[in-house]
């Protein structure tokens, strides 16, 4: 596998790049597991190493933006990869190189669980103000993440019913899809990566997202130490997040009917266990959905 750094036209960069160039004839490549919307490779030399994602599949993110967006959370002591540079590959397609830290997180207990939450924590707790000149998207709540929901009645109607009752506000900085695929861990040191997401959003629903996740995918005795951990430092009341995670819930059967959730042997048991155990859920009829299915 060649070593593409030398191909790219980069468009910003700090002086490790430099320093990378330099090295280049030594430095060693493989590839890593692809997510949805990238290709991914490590790039080492003798001392360190780097993740090079390339954007070449049909998602087009701004690059420009994740790059600055790392670069001032960085700055700010965040628990995310350095950036190191940004450019166009020969190809045509937005590649972004950072710094590796670590592989997945392995054998969660509670402490670890808790750990995280307080990164979310302090993800939101960022004062907008020092991250003005990111200039940070504000999107539509509902058309950014529940694309095509018009095209389902049943959730479509209990997502407006949600919303109409739990306004949505967008005054803090979101990670967007918070959850264990995007968290990496190296030393005891844990850092958040993927940040195509980063909006300004509401809190609660990026908390929300990510506890569901954890509750479908890893356990509810470690959600309830992530769900503790976070509520330890912002406040939210029993009604206020029990709406929130029936948002996540309709956005998970949203995006499993295209096919766009992974699924394990008891995946979906525990996604009729969430909607079972939500008041809002219920009285909007997707407990009832869910059985005919």
């Amino acid at each position: 596998m060649g070593n593409p750094i030398g191909t790219v036209e980069w468009i910003e960069k700090n002086e490790k790049l430099n320093e990378l160039i330099k090295q280049e004839a030594a430095l060693t490549t493989h590839a890593m597991n692809h997510g949805f919307e990238a290709e991914v490779m490590r790039i080492s030399s003798d001392e360190e190493s780097f993740v090079l994602k390339t954007w070449s599949k049909s998602s087009k993110p701004d690059i420009q933006f994740q790059y600055h967006l790392l670069n001032a959370l960085f700055e700010r002591g965040l628990s995310v990869s350095r950036p190191v540079a940004w450019g166009i590959d020969p190809n045509g397609d937005q590649v972004l190189l950072t710094t590796f830290d670590g592989g997945p997180v392995l054998k969660l207990n509670g402490k670890k669980m808790a750990d995280i939450a307080k990164i979310l924590s302090s993800i939101h707790r960022i004062r907008v103000e020092e991250l003005e000149q990111i200039q940070l998207p504000k999107y539509d709540f509902i058309g950014y993440f529940f694309p095509g929901v018009r095209e389902h009645s049943d959730l479509a109607q209990a997502l407006e019913a949600l919303v109409e009752k739990t306004p949505i506000t967008q005054e803090h900085i979101i990670h967007g899809d918070f959850h264990m695929a995007n968290f990496l861990e190296e030393n005891g040191r844990y850092t958040v990566i993927d940040w195509t997401n980063g909006q300004l959003g509401d809190p609660r629903y990026d908390f929300a997202w990510s506890l569901a996740l954890i509750k479908i995918y890893v356990s509810e005795r470690n959600a309830e130490a992530f769900r503790n951990a976070y509520l330890l430092e912002n406040e939210m009341d029993r009604e206020e997040l029990e709406a929130f995670e029936a948002l996540a819930c309709i956005r998970w059967l949203l995006l499993n009917r295209s096919g766009g959730t992974p699924k394990g042997s008891n995946t979906m048991g525990k996604v009729k266990r969430l909607v079972m155990n939500n008041r809002y859920l219920s009285e909007l009829g997707i407990n009832d959905f869910l059985a005919k299915r």
